[in-house]
């Protein structure tokens, strides 16, 4: 049967049998080599076969990087998003420990009641929640939101001398600030009317 000229190629079938079925010998590596290497007979030469060689390498190593990319993206996003939901969470508790936290001061925190404040408390330190802000230290208009002003002798700094509300933060990230009384060094407004006049 002739072959048929369509404009299509015939297809190629390789031999990859170890022995050869005619002569019921073993066939050579380097005739196998070459059965299965149709490129070197088609004509390519080394030079065409390592630029496609290095060609497809680069590709496979950007497509690597990319993927690596993509991994740390997804990994970012997702610490990101667990960071963004557990701060939402334990912003809506903060009401909740302000509550504690005034029936602790009236003595009010005593029995059962004390025991699951203990237990919400330490499951939130857990999750990264800290509280700060301290009578003494100095004012930090970063952390500190300032309710309430006055001047004093007794400092040296903007210092708060009355913690109104703590503050909370999760890790680095303030979830409020604290509420506070400021005080100035009595000698402040004094020095700004000297430079005045």
């Amino acid at each position: 049967m002739p072959p048929r000229d369509n404009g299509h190629e015939e297809p190629v079938i390789r031999d990859n049998r170890k022995i050869d079925p005619e002569t019921g010998q073993v066939r050579d590596s380097a005739d196998q080599a070459a059965e299965q290497a149709p490129e070197a007979q088609a004509g390519y030469g080394n030079g065409e076969l390592e630029a496609q060689l290095a060609e497809r390498t680069a590709d496979l190593q950007r497509l690597q990087a990319e993927y690596v990319n993509y991994r740390r993206r997804v990994e970012r996003d997702r610490a990101a998003v667990r960071e963004q939901a557990v701060a939402g969470a334990l912003t809506e508790l903060l009401p909740v420990l302000d509550d504690i936290g005034r029936a602790r001061d009236h003595g009010e925190l005593t029995g059962g009641f004390a025991k699951v404040a203990e237990s919400l408390e330490s499951a939130l330190t857990k999750l990264g929640l800290s509280a700060f802000g301290q009578k003494g230290e100095p004012f930090d208009p970063t952390v500190h939101e300032a309710l309430m002003h006055s001047y004093s002798p007794d400092v040296s700094e903007p210092t708060a001398v009355e913690v109104l509300q703590p503050g909370y933060r999760m890790g680095d990230r303030v979830l409020r600030p604290a509420r506070v009384a400021v005080a100035e060094p009595e000698d402040a407004p004094a020095a700004s009317d000297d430079d005045e006049n």
